[in-house]
């Protein structure tokens, strides 16, 4: 039972770090003002990694490189916690964690976007003046935009958070495949 409620800890903490480490990166992406509640919030929580490593990895083609590594050096560390409570040798797993942690910073990224996605949704019914709303806004409507192209309007709503939430739940699945046919493909199952 311990060790459940350790892996679930771990997984929540790692997961929400992650997350944040990948939702700087998607706000400059966006070029999202950070005179925010929600810039400010993720730069004070995510600094104490990115700003060493930006000491080391600068960024290139607008990418934060540093960030980005920061989230998956953060998966790897996830990985290995997971692997050390479960009582395996890491070492023997180590070229595979590196692409599982890989593919472990993909799911946090399309989780993201379905919770952010998700949550824009709701604030739009229940709190539209919300101070987060602009901020959500600006940053799933790059992703909203060239649905609202294919996607019409049904009777006045606007379907595409809808599109994109199964668009996202569709990569999870094909994540998930592709991580346990590595781990499966290694340790025969």
């Amino acid at each position: 039972m311990f060790t459940e409620i350790a892996l679930f800890l771990l997984d929540t903490v790692f997961t929400l770090f992650g997350m944040a480490l990948l939702l700087r990166v998607w706000m400059q992406w966006t070029r999202l003002p950070t005179r925010n509640p929600v810039s400010q919030g993720v730069f004070q929580v995510t600094d104490w990694l990115v700003r060493p490593l930006r000491r080391i990895i600068p960024g290139l083609g607008g990418i934060d490189w540093a960030t980005l590594v920061g989230a998956w050096l953060t998966a790897i560390v996830f990985l290995l916690l997971v692997i050390l409570l479960s009582g395996a040798d890491p070492s023997a797993l180590l070229p595979l964690l590196l692409l599982i942690a890989l593919l472990n910073v993909l799911k946090w990224g399309v989780s993201m976007v379905m919770w952010v996605t998700l949550l824009m949704a709701i604030l739009s019914w229940v709190n539209p003046q919300s101070p987060v709303t602009p901020a959500i806004n600006h940053l799933t409507d790059p992703l909203l935009r060239p649905i609202r192209r294919v996607v019409p309007r049904l009777g006045g709503f606007d379907i595409s958070p809808l599109a994109l939430f199964v668009i996202a739940q569709i990569l999870l699945m094909v994540i998930a495949r592709l991580g346990a046919g590595l781990f499966g493909a290694r340790f025969g199952l």
